[in-house]
């Protein structure tokens, strides 16, 4: 690369400092001095010599004059930025800004590890980086889509469960003496708003506003006015003055100022928004009460819907709250970790569906989002509750949720999964419909927790992630033909074929 890109580095002293210690590495090692040999030529400490090699420490003036003198390179140049060709991938990686978007400290990753390690095998791990690169010019990924992967990955890395969060909200309710009783209600969280945080609440701030009435709230920092639309639930409502109370009990100050991100800036934003969302959904539905409440249920010796539903009523709550506070409480307090969750958005008019919402714990399951344009699997009980619940819309029947318990399972797996889908109208998109579907491996762990497993009540089918990935014949549901199969099969038998020519 024979640009400068130190002036393309403003304000990022660390790549600065990276790569000036990869510079001096190289040179050291092809002029075979060991760190004491150099240390004994420039006055430099070997352990600082090592610290300066590892991108963590940027040398005074006078120790980069003598290091420049002991490895035969002028200062200028050995400060220039300039990378040798065999560094390229490095450079350009740096350069990309594809590492900053990553929030690798709180993985507890060291980039300068990274670079590290990328720069011990140049040629073939930079190919790979290269290659990365490419793709993501090529397909026009954007930043918040590596914030988002990101984030899931952080939650699925903690289990999803964060007990300083429960901490801070156990702390506030006791300080501002909140009752145990949930509901809880709206205008108790507004209160606490206005007298604590100084809030003023517009409930109806956002109907004077055509182009924003897909949101739900609006903060104004300027004049500490919280814009509501009018057409929130009491539940909607109530979780949108939680979050609000989250930032400000939290000290969160970057921060969308929309109910929901519509840009993600940084991956603060995102991992900020996430946090007052937890701290919202254990607000409303209290850890105790709510532990109390899941751990009869998972006693009862028959599923029931209707009790089920009735946990979720009880805390005036969302499906999507509902489920939320289930992936925090569940492997935490009922080791129940091998789970997924999955919100699928229908169009009736398509009978089209796509994963919005997404989450794996322990590891990344069978059910997951697909982003081909093939067929998910109507076998699924997020599906097939879809098509009951638009078959009930067509027949004029006013429905607001449906539930229903599957156990799902993996065609040429030995996977099964207890799952529990619950299906709604969406809002405020009168023209969708919405499911969103928990579903547990059934493991030693799930058979001791939840008594009712394998009621007979619950329907057990074989499912597929897509129509076009499944063999299976005698299919009724399937809505595309095995396409990705049979060009498994063909290949197959070409490969044999050709085994035969060969004498393989």
């Amino acid at each position: 690369m024979n640009c400068c890109i130190l002036a393309r580095m403003s304000g990022k002293a660390q790549y600065h400092r990276i790569i000036f210690g990869l510079k001096v590495k190289q040179l050291r090692q092809a002029k075979g001095l060991s760190f004491a040999d150099l240390a004994d030529k420039t006055g430099v400490s070997v352990s600082y010599l090592n610290e300066i090699e590892k991108g963590k420490k940027y040398p005074k003036d006078n120790k980069v004059a003598a290091l420049s003198q002991a490895l035969g390179i002028p200062v200028e140049e050995l400060t220039s930025g300039e990378l040798d060709k065999s560094l390229e991938p490095v450079a350009e990686l740096l350069q990309s800004n594809f590492l900053n978007e990553l929030p690798l400290d709180l993985f507890g990753i060291d980039l300068a590890k990274v670079v590290e390690i990328i720069a011990s095998a140049p040629a073939r791990v930079g190919a790979f980086i290269s290659t990365l690169l490419e793709i993501s010019r090529n397909y026009a990924l954007k930043e918040e889509n590596f914030y988002f992967s990101a984030l899931r990955s952080y939650l699925e890395l903690h289990n999803n469960y964060f007990p300083e969060l429960e901490k801070q909200v156990a702390d506030f309710c006791q300080q501002h003496q909140i009752p145990d009783t949930r509901p809880l209600p709206g205008d108790t969280l507004k209160k606490l708003l206005e007298t604590q945080f100084d809030y003023q609440i517009i409930d109806n701030g956002l109907d004077a506003y055509r182009e924003l009435q897909h949101l739900r709230s609006v903060f104004v920092p300027k004049t500490r006015q919280l814009l509501l639309s009018s057409r929130l639930s009491s539940m909607q409502r109530a979780f949108q003055l939680g979050k609000e109370l989250g930032f400000n009990v939290l000290n969160i100050r970057e921060r969308a100022n929309t109910s929901s991100l519509l840009r993600a800036n940084t991956f603060e934003e995102v991992l900020n928004h996430s946090r007052a969302t937890y701290f919202s959904g254990a607000l409303l539905i209290p850890r105790e009460a709510f532990l109390a409440d899941i751990t009869q249920f998972f006693q009862y010796p028959k599923w029931d819907g209707d009790a089920f539903l009735s946990i979720m009523k009880k805390y005036d709550a969302s499906p999507e709250m509902f489920y939320h506070r289930l992936t925090n409480i569940a492997p935490a307090f009922f080791g129940l970790d091998q789970l997924f969750f999955l919100r699928f958005v229908q169009n009736p008019t398509t009978d089209q569906y796509e994963v919005d919402r997404e989450l794996h714990l322990s590891r990344r399951h069978h059910p997951h989002g697909n982003a081909l344009l093939e067929h998910y699997c109507r076998r699924w009980v997020a599906l097939s509750l879809l098509h009951d619940l638009n078959a009930l819309q067509q027949e004029g029947k006013a429905v607001d949720t449906i539930v229903r318990a599957q156990r799902s399972r993996f065609i040429g797996t030995d996977d099964e999964y207890l799952c529990f889908t619950i299906a709604r109208p969406a809002y405020p998109a009168p023209n969708r419909n919405v499911s969103v579907t928990l579903g547990f491996l059934v493991n030693e762990a799930l058979q001791d927790k939840i008594r009712f497993w394998n009621d007979p009540a619950i329907q057990l089918r074989d499912v597929n992630q897509t129509c076009e990935r499944c063999a299976l014949t005698n299919c009724a549901e399937r809505a595309a033909p095995p396409v990705i199969v049979e060009k498994r099969e063909q290949m197959r038998q070409v490969q044999h074929c050709l085994n035969g020519i060969l004498g393989n």
